[in-house]
C-alpha cells in the first residue's frame, strides 16, 4: 500500500512539472522544421546602448557670436569627445546658432550636458543657454567638427 502512494505521488509530481513546463515553453508552429523566428519589441524604457552612433541638433542662444565660444565648443566636441559634425554661424543679429554633432550616444548625452552648463561651471565668461536638443538619424557626412563662419565676417 506504501509503494502505491508512492508511486501515485511521483505521477502526480510528473505530470504537475510536464504540464508547469508546458505553460512556459514557447509555441513552435513552424513553417519549416529548421527555422524559427524571433521578433523583439523595443519599448521606450527600455535601457539605450552607450555605444550607439546617433546624431543630434541642438540649438544654443547667448553670445554665440563670440570666438572665444565657438572656439569652446569646437574643442569640446571634437578633441575632448571626439563627436564629427558642425555649428553653424548665427544670423546676423541672432544670438542663436545651431550645433549638430554625431557620435556615441554616451559622448552626445555628455556634450549636451556640457552645453547645458553654460556659464556654470563650462569656464565661460560669456551666456549660453541650450533652446532644445533633437535626436536625429547620424548622416556621415562629417570626418571632424567645423565651426562655420559667416561670410561677413570673414571680410
Amino acid at each position: 500500500m506504501r509503494s502505491t502512494s508512492i508511486i501515485h505521488s511521483i505521477a502526480i509530481l510528473a505530470s504537475f512539472s510536464i504540464t508547469g513546463v508546458q505553460a512556459f515553453a514557447p509555441s513552435l508552429a513552424l513553417s519549416s522544421p529548421c527555422r524559427a523566428e524571433t521578433t523583439i519589441f523595443a519599448t521606450d524604457d527600455a535601457p539605450s546602448d552607450p555605444q550607439e552612433i546617433i546624431g543630434r541638433t541642438i540649438k544654443v542662444q547667448g553670445d554665440v557670436n563670440g570666438g572665444y565660444v565657438r572656439s569652446c565648443i569646437k574643442n569640446e566636441a571634437s578633441q575632448f569627445r571626439r563627436l564629427i559634425g558642425t555649428m553653424s554661424p548665427p544670423d546676423s543679429g541672432s544670438e542663436e546658432a545651431t550645433i549638430y554633432v554625431e557620435g556615441k550616444r554616451k559622448m552626445v548625452d555628455g556634450f549636451v550636458r556640457w552645453c547645458q552648463k553654460g556659464t556654470e561651471k563650462v569656464g565661460l565668461s560669456q551666456k549660453l543657454e541650450v533652446v532644445s536638443s533633437t535626436e536625429e538619424v547620424p548622416t556621415g557626412l562629417y570626418d571632424g567638427f567645423y565651426v562655420k563662419v559667416d561670410e561677413d565676417e570673414k571680410e
